[in-house]
């Protein structure tokens, strides 16, 4: 099992789960940040961490979706190891519904 990342964490980009991570799993992108699924051991403290409730396990229904997102994304963005400033625009976007069709950046982190 996994967890991974969902749209809800982009625009946002919120890093308290980063600084849980034993193991170190997260790789940041211009705008969201994701999970690689191979990397992950499944602990779960990542989860309760994120104030936008952007993580989930790879049991949840549609989670095939991200678990093949994160790790696309995983192979070509770098690795965030410590936490950092959410997005600006965090407060207006979290929770707003479609952010991966319509906001979201494949260009890794600057």
């Amino acid at each position: 099992m996994t967890y991974a990342v969902t749209d809800n964490c982009v625009g946002c980009k919120y890093t308290d789960c980063v600084s849980v991570c034993p193991v170190d799993c997260f790789y940041e992108g211009e705008n969201m940040i994701v999970i690689h699924p191979d990397e992950c051991i499944d602990c779960g403290v990542c989860e309760p961490e994120c104030p936008a409730d952007a993580i989930i396990a790879d049991t949840e229904p549609g989670a095939d979706k991200w678990v093949e997102i994160n790790a696309k994304y995983a192979e070509i963005w770098p690795v965030i190891t410590n936490a950092k400033d959410p997005l600006p625009d965090a407060p207006e976007l979290d929770g707003k519904p479609n952010k991966y069709e319509t906001i979201f950046s494949a260009n890794p982190a600057a």
